[in-house]
């Protein structure tokens, strides 16, 4: 069976990030793949896993240029979430990411945020999918929960 979601790292290097939205969607029941190709040293490969994937969602996870987001939305007309990786600079990985040019939009979530790019991936795959839309407001409720016994384990500070 196709994974719902395949998740795409520019370099072994971003596994890190990449686990985080692995184990959000395994977490959630969401079917995944994680993959490592390069926009830039291995283009056809990039091409390659687009366009053969039955994949509802693609995360693309890169730092320094990013341009792995860009480069898989240019292959598919499913949903791309970028996830910029923190580097020396980190402007560079969030601005290659949000700033795309006009009719190729990628979405963006924060630097290194595997597991927001995860519930953001399950968030659309919901739309269709009402296990999926129950499981997301489990999580919203248990998120919820620890909120309140963190705020209530530090007493009458």
């Amino acid at each position: 069976m196709a994974p719902q979601v395949l998740i795409i790292m520019g370099s072994k290097s971003d596994l890190g990030v990449g686990q985080k939205a692995l184990d959000t969607l395994r977490k959630l029941g969401i079917s995944c793949e994680i993959k490592v190709a390069s926009a830039h040293r291995t283009p056809k490969l990039v091409a390659d896993l687009v366009e053969n994937s039955d994949a509802k969602v693609f995360i693309a996870i890169a730092g320094l240029a990013a341009a792995l987001p860009g480069a898989i939305a240019a292959h598919t007309i499913r949903p791309v979430i970028g996830v910029p990786v923190s580097g020396k600079v980190n402007l560079d990985s969030i601005l290659s990411i949000v700033q795309m040019p006009p009719g190729i939009p990628v979405a963006a979530v924060g630097l290194d945020r595997g597991e927001n790019a995860g519930l953001l991936a399950a968030q659309i795959i919901a739309i269709t999918d009402t296990e999926i839309e129950k499981k997301l407001l489990e999580h919203r409720k248990e998120q919820e929960n620890k909120v309140h016994t963190d705020s209530s384990s530090l007493g009458a500070m």
